[in-house]
């Protein structure tokens, strides 16, 4: 009891990495769970996860199994995955199969199930699977139990008892449900695997959770060699700290860059390097890192397009040694470029960068990859879970440096193609112009929060020193539109 006179819910943990943040802390103790969704969608090894990490010889389980894999077959599969203790099979856990008796009569199958659990009195049972019966068990037979009556008797033997239950059913999308076993039910998961094109998803749901509060919405989850992984849906942290903080500038590494900044960025802050291929955003990210690290502030690098090894080469171009700095704990280098992602998984492994380093500036490179990265079905809310991802770091005082790539058009002054630009403090734009007959990189500082900045257009060139930036371009007008014509007032310089 606590000090209000309340009961303490128990909460067991469900052995998958994330899922007891979505579920509240974890399954309560003594509850009735229903563990439902599209076959193939890792309901299984969902349940085989949660009994090898909570059986123990002093708190077995029973895993009866209907109409699905045999024991020994189901056995060889999952023993594939890192969770599985074959010295818990027999002795923590106990596998049974009571297909030939459920499918003679669904009175022998429950008495079966009832007897087993009151001579072993376990602590957690598996039901797996019972909607496989609905096919192959004939209905409304004489003298025979009706599946109807049959999971009402069973969910009701099982609320009755001191033990942790699950029962796993295949629910496709639009399927009419069995309203009287959800409510009966303590916890419902749902788990689901969406196809868009040649890409597949696995998503996982707390649609009800008695005594506990879930985290709303589709989470995404992979089957790894781990088993079922989660990947919590992050939301903008609520920011409890409302006093104005002392503000003070930061560098990115370059001081032409600081001085079109205005000084500098603030701590905490979210920056856009918008560019064409080629203009040195992946530069100034190097020099970003570097800098943090100089003056203590540990850094992570998210790669969607170039591998580690060509970064580390550019930046060994400018005297600086990426390896040298992840070696020392001061750098995490993430590359992440498999299609299929979501951003939950991208943030994920971010902020375990981020804590294994203790890091405060983040770089993301790029945006554009990103978009390329994520499943089919992610991009629709490629805008909403970058406000996320964005809002999650920020509030926790980490800088960010995204870059993006965005086709010069010299008609239009366009900073990137997702706009994103309003959940940014500051925008660098860089461009291509043409002067004399050369191509020259310029670049200019389109805006700035809380600071007034120069509105200078400059030339920058990419030395072995990084991004040095040069004069302004007074002696020209039209420099947006590529084609910068000489002033008839000014004399060449």
């Amino acid at each position: 009891m606590t000090d209000l006179g309340k009961p303490q819910l128990r909460l067991l943990t469900s052995g998958v990495p994330n899922l007891d943040s979505i579920l509240g802390g974890g399954f309560p103790e003594y509850s009735f769970n229903l563990i439902a969704g599209d076959p193939g969608s890792g309901k299984t090894t969902l349940c085989h996860q949660i009994v090898f990490a909570n059986a123990s010889p002093e708190a077995p389980a029973l895993y009866f199994t209907i109409m699905g894999e045999p024991p020994l077959k189901m056995l060889r599969y999952q023993q594939q995955f890192n969770f599985f203790d074959p010295a818990k099979v027999d002795g923590s856990i106990h596998f049974i199969n009571v297909s030939r008796e459920a499918l003679e009569n669904f009175g022998k199958g429950l008495e079966m199930i009832i007897g087993e659990v009151e001579r072993r009195n376990p602590a957690f049972v598996v039901v797996d699977s019972f909607r496989s019966l609905t096919e192959t068990t004939p209905q409304g037979a004489s003298g025979q139990m009706n599946l109807q009556v049959f999971l009402q008797r069973l969910a009701l033997d099982l609320t009755s008892r001191q033990t942790t239950a699950f029962l796993v059913g295949e629910y496709t999308s639009g399927e009419p449900r069995d309203y009287s076993l959800f409510t009966m039910a303590d916890g419902i998961l749902w788990l689901s695997q969406n196809v868009n094109r040649n890409s597949m998803v696995r998503k996982i749901q707390a649609v009800k959770m008695r005594g506990v509060g879930t985290q709303p919405g589709l989470h995404t989850i992979r089957i790894t060699e781990e088993g079922v992984v989660a990947y919590p849906r992050m939301v903008k942290p609520v920011e409890t700290d409302l006093k104005v903080q002392p503000q003070r500038f930061l560098s990115t590494g370059a001081s032409g860059v600081d001085e079109l900044l205005g000084g500098g960025f603030f701590p905490g802050s979210a920056m856009l390097v918008a560019g064409p291929a080629g203009s040195g955003k992946s530069s100034l990210a190097i020099q970003f890192l570097a800098e943090g690290v100089h003056q203590g502030e540990p850094g992570v690098l998210a790669m969607f397009e170039e591998t580690p090894i060509k970064y580390l080469e550019q930046a060994k171009g400018f005297g600086l040694d990426l390896q040298q700095m992840a070696d020392d704990k001061k750098l995490k280098l993430i590359y992440l470029r498999p299609l299929d992602l979501s951003v939950d998984e991208t943030l994920h492994e971010i902020l375990v960068g981020i804590e294994e380093v203790k890091a405060k500036r983040v770089v993301i490179d790029s945006l554009t990859g990103l978009e390329i990265a994520l499943a089919p079905s992610f991009e629709e809310d490629f805008r909403e879970s970058l406000y996320r991802l964005i809002g999650r770091l920020t509030g926790s005082s980490i800088s960010i440096l995204m870059t993006v790539e965005n086709n010069d058009s010299y008609t239009e002054l366009k900073f990137s193609p997702h706009a994103v630009s309003f959940m940014t403090n500051d925008i660098i734009l860089q461009r291509y112009v043409e002067i004399d007959s050369q191509l020259k990189r310029v670049m200019t500082v389109i805006k700035t929060r809380s600071r007034k900045h120069p509105s200078d257009i400059r030339t920058y060139e990419i030395t072995d020193r990084g991004i040095v930036v040069g004069d302004r371009l007074s002696d020209y007008q039209g420099i947006i539109s590529g084609v910068p014509q000489l002033r008839r007032d000014k004399p060449r310089s």
